[in-house]
């Protein structure tokens, strides 16, 4: 089943480093941030887990939990995280999910769901399309989704700046322009007519095009 974005995020059980869960309830009235791996011990991916464990704080003040994936038992993990403190000078605290029996990268789409077998003997390259983001919001449902090929490391400060625009445009009916960032003018939803603007942005805006209109951040 291929999945697309305001799809509902499919629901599992797992086994996790810091034991099982459910995962719409592990979400709970949280975000969250799904990222996978296609297997432990892997040199792009324990640079990554790292750099996360470092802005962990960042996610949380944007009610956002993160949650790992690799294709790999639990047991594996606990080594590798190990590792990934010596290496990378960061403790890992969120859960990295053991997906030996491959159900989860089968469940959302990561590898093809006829595929046979368990981790046991698979290498990276077999599971190379398990490089993947899933930002799932508190209604559970895909906010967005990204792949990455093995040898590109992923840019995680993009997933906080598309964190920031998503919270933002779901409360608010704007939407931000290219290269956006915190505390930058916005573009009013081409949903709103221009009646409705006046009420919902007294202060005016900016035409550039009938289409185009540009506002101050609101909230900012």
């Amino acid at each position: 089943m291929s999945l697309r974005i305001n799809d509902t995020a499919p629901n599992f059980k797992a086994q996790t480093t810091l034991g099982p869960i459910d995962f719409h309830e592990w979400i709970g009235d949280s975000w969250a941030i799904l990222f996978s791996h296609p297997k432990d011990f892997t040199p792009v991916c324990t640079t990554e887990l790292g750099y996360m464990a470092k802005i962990e704080p960042e996610f949380a003040k944007r009610n956002a939990r993160l949650i790992g994936l690799s294709v790999d038992p639990v047991e594996s993990h606990g080594r590798w995280l190990a590792d990934i403190e010596e290496t990378q000078g960061a403790h890992v605290a969120y859960p990295i999910i053991g997906d030996s029996e491959l159900a989860v990268s089968k469940l959302y789409n990561m590898l093809p769901a006829e595929e046979p077998g368990t981790a046991e003997g698979r290498t990276p390259a077999l599971n190379q399309t398990v490089r993947s983001v899933f930002v799932i919001g508190p209604d559970k449902k895909i906010k967005l989704m990204l792949t990455y090929p093995m040898t590109t490391g992923r840019n995680f400060d993009e997933i906080l700046r598309v964190l920031d625009s998503m919270q933002m445009t779901a409360r608010y009916r704007v939407a931000t322009p290219v290269n956006w960032r915190q505390g930058e003018d916005v573009i009013i939803a081409g949903s709103v007519s221009d009646e409705e603007a006046k009420t919902l942005f007294p202060g005016g805006w900016k035409t550039v095009k009938p289409y185009l209109r540009v506002i101050k951040q609101p909230g900012a």
